[in-house]
């Protein structure tokens, strides 16, 4: 039997669809999915100044924040925290899944994540990126932003540790260094093949000078896998660490509706379903665009709902357990918040909004048909993640504008400059998006031919024929 056949035998054995479907040699695999990064597109260039030109925007109303302060946004008393820490903590979680493909799907020999890890890493860099601008805005004066790290002050002034805030500020850089190292270094032997293979010398000089002499000896390939290992065991606890920490933003205040020991893994499990939800929205479009349906199969597409339903469970059971412990806790300032003003109150439509998304998406994807059906998953994922940034809204707004004191309740709306900057921060994800498209090999080369010898070898055993 042949190889390719008898690797769709086992694959129609398990009633799986197979993880690659490609049969190219190694050499016309590498010119093809390194072509994009050669060649351009007027489908690029387009979609590059639009996204160019939101940045601008998104630019402008920052200065306009700086210079004028926050009371241009729509933050009042009693909301003073509102779109920017919603956007920040929607960003977090966004920024969850491509780590979470990385390094623990690396660490659980998990060989779906090949095709698909490359962006996914560079969709939380950019995420990442994303986040930490509204907290930097936040603080009214962005230029001081460095007091939140225990610097040498000759002034002896050192961060409230008790505070979470310089928590979120470690948390965050933590997880963002080691993300760029884990993604960084795994580019490098994609690197190396752009190197070797570019048209032009002075390409040739410039991913030479980002590949750091790579050569593929065995002695590089045996130092990286050890020093990509170990990235991929630094960076799990992180991806649990981050926004448990964000999580306490919340929890440790005594705010009716925040004070709840469900929040760490409320957040952590909302973060992965928003993140693979934003996967799904970017792997979707960029394997019809290049024509990737045979490296980025049906299996992944599978995989990722699979992960989607799994997180959105423990989110719908996150949400019951949080209303029992309003409950069962007996406070009537917790009961309001939980029971009666999130359901009834001025916001009741976005929590609504919120509990139909997210009850019923996830249980949509129990349907082998939805979850294999590449727009059908789109469409969900832009629900989801339209359906996860009004849950961090509602969840901001509806414990701030009514706390203990009715004295001091008031409503909260945005103004157009909270709307243009969190737009503009969707311009800039899509801007670096798109110059890591056109730059960077963002399929995994070196890892896909692996994978692919390794499915030749094993399809070669199922057929006798390695024996």
């Amino acid at each position: 039997m042949d190889r390719r056949a008898a690797a769709a035998a086992y694959a129609r054995a398990i009633d799986e669809p197979p993880v690659l479907r490609t049969s190219a040699p190694d050499g016309p695999m590498t010119r093809r999915l390194l072509r994009p990064i050669w060649v351009g597109g007027p489908t690029w260039k387009v979609l590059f100044a639009l996204t160019a030109f939101g940045t601008a925007s998104m630019a402008t109303a920052m200065l306009y924040t700086a210079a004028a302060g926050i009371g241009v946004w729509g933050n009042d008393v009693p909301v003073a925290w509102a779109y920017a820490i919603t956007n920040f903590v929607w960003w977090i979680g966004i920024g969850h899944a491509g780590t979470f493909i990385s390094a623990i799907l690396l660490l659980l020999e998990q060989p779906w994540r090949t095709s698909i890890n490359r962006f996914a890493e560079a969709m939380t860099l950019f995420a990442v990126i994303n986040a930490a601008l509204f907290p930097v805005l936040h603080l009214g004066r962005p230029w001081f932003a460095y007091w939140l790290f225990p610097y040498p002050s000759t002034l002896e002034l050192w961060p409230q540790f008790r505070s979470a805030l310089p928590w979120d500020a470690a948390a965050i850089t933590a997880y963002g260094t080691v993300s760029f190292l884990f993604w960084y270094l795994g580019l490098v032997p994609d690197l190396a093949a752009a190197r070797d293979t570019a048209p032009t010398l002075w390409k040739r000089r410039i991913y030479g000078i980002f590949a750091g002499g790579w050569r593929g000896s065995s002695r590089h390939w045996s130092h990286y896998r050890v020093a990509y290992g170990l990235l991929a065991g630094l960076a799990t606890p992180l991806v649990i660490s981050v926004h448990t920490i964000v999580s306490f933003d919340f929890a440790t205040s005594n705010l009716p509706g925040w004070h709840s020991t469900i929040f760490p893994p409320y957040f952590v499990a909302g973060a992965i379903y928003s993140g693979f939800a934003m996967v799904i929205t970017l792997m979707v479009p960029i394997r019809r665009l290049f024509r990737l349906e045979d490296v980025v199969t049906a299996r992944h597409l599978d995989a990722v709902a699979k992960m989607t339903l799994v997180t959105g469970s423990i989110l719908i059971y996150s949400y019951i357990v949080e209303s029992f412990l309003a409950w069962y806790g007996g406070s009537e300032a917790e009961i309001y918040v939980v029971l009666r003003d999130r359901l009834t109150g001025p916001y009741a439509w976005m929590i609504w909004t919120v509990y139909a998304v997210n009850l019923v998406v996830p249980n949509l994807l129990w349907f082998r048909r939805i979850r294999r059906s590449p727009w059908i998953l789109f469409a969900l994922s832009i629900a989801i993640n339209v359906a996860m940034w009004l849950e961090r809204l509602g969840l901001i707004i509806t414990s701030l504008h009514r706390d203990y004191l009715p004295s001091s309740w008031g409503l909260y709306l945005p103004t157009y400059v909270d709307g243009a900057i969190f737009v503009g921060t969707l311009s800039f994800f899509s801007f670096l998006f798109l110059l890591f498209l056109r730059f960077v090999p963002f399929v995994p080369i070196s890892e896909l031919k692996e994978l692919r010898h390794e499915l030749d070898a094993e399809a070669a055993r199922e057929s006798g024929d390695g024996a």
